[in-house]
């Protein structure tokens, strides 16, 4: 491993080997193809761009490899980017992929133990079951998978992080307001962004699959939810019904995606908290990327709203 992307500087020459975890082809005015290119180590990733690149090397660069790169830093738009100068194939049997891959800043033992912890706050038996065989059906994919291919939670184990992290704000609003149910609040929170698990292709270098391009996430876990009930014999429960009815509102309007809207006190604050975690998420990582008494880049999921980081 050569300098790491956390540590580039504007100006600096460097060789070193990086995943590629973007690939856009272009062609500039004059009729010359490039690349557009998001590259990245386990600290961080960075944009970049190959000009002029020739029809065998284009053939040989693929997303989720690691090359050789010379690179040149440069500054655009207020923000590091790398011009690529040359790339060179690696034999991938030799990368340790942990060193190009983001992860949870949080274990996974924590994760499944917080996700426990809220499944052992459950008391009504038939809710605690749906949860559980929905986990189970799952598996380790659940403390595997990210939340998002972009935007709030995109790192190995970022699905269970958003869950974790819900499940917190959660017990705390059903601690200041009596009239919550904590058992489908918390039941809605841990399932209802399973279907990603399906929607997503893999931990790693993360895409839509044919089928989350088609149905999408809240489409594929209501009818999972449904198939999961019916094994538990509980396909006719109000409980069955109510957990459905959070899965499918979660986004909360129809143009976000949501067929339904909530209409169970329990089923809007799924979407609130929802939107907390997610939002929270997507501004530190944009504040992450500069300095004090400086702005953000404009945040595409939060209305290209730039955010001011203050001491």
């Amino acid at each position: 491993m050569g300098k790491q992307v956390k540590d580039f500087k504007e100006g600096e020459r460097i060789n070193t080997n990086l995943l590629i975890s973007q690939l856009v082809r272009g062609t500039t005015n004059s009729g010359s193809p490039y690349l557009s290119l998001v590259l990245q180590d386990s600290t961080k990733s960075i944009e970049a761009k190959l000009w002029d690149v020739k029809p065998e090397l284009e053939k040989q660069l693929e997303v989720g490899k690691v090359y050789e790169f010379e690179i040149e830093v440069i500054k655009y738009k207020n923000n590091l980017q790398a011009k690529v100068l040359k790339v060179l194939p690696l034999p991938q049997a030799d990368i340790d992929m942990e060193e190009f891959v983001f992860r949870s800043p949080v274990s996974k033992d924590v994760l499944r133990n917080n996700i426990q912890e809220g499944i052992s706050m459950i008391e009504n038996e038939n809710i605690a079951k749906i949860v559980s065989g929905c986990l189970n059906y799952y598996a380790g994919s659940v403390y595997e998978y990210p939340a998002a291919a972009k935007i709030h939670h995109n790192f190995i184990g970022g699905l269970a992080t958003h869950t974790s992290g819900m499940i917190k704000i959660a017990a705390a609003l059903c601690a200041i307001y009596p009239s919550i149910s904590r058992d489908y609040l918390l039941a809605g929170v841990i399932i209802h962004d399973l279907g990603k698990i399906e929607e997503l292709s893999s931990p790693v270098v993360t895409e839509y699959t044919k089928e989350g391009k088609l149905l999408g996430h809240i489409s594929i876990m209501d009818a999972r939810l449904l198939q999961i009930g019916s094994d538990l014999g509980l396909e006719d429960s109000e409980e069955l019904l109510i957990l459905r009815h959070m899965v499918l509102s979660h986004h909360g309007q129809f143009e976000y995606g949501s067929p339904v809207r909530p209409e169970t006190l329990e089923a809007e604050i799924l979407n609130l908290i929802d939107n907390i975690d997610a939002r929270i998420n997507t501004i530190d990582k944009a504040l992450e990327e500069v300095k004090e008494g400086e702005f953000t880049q404009k945040l595409f999921a939060l209305d290209n709203r730039v955010f001011y980081k203050h001491n």
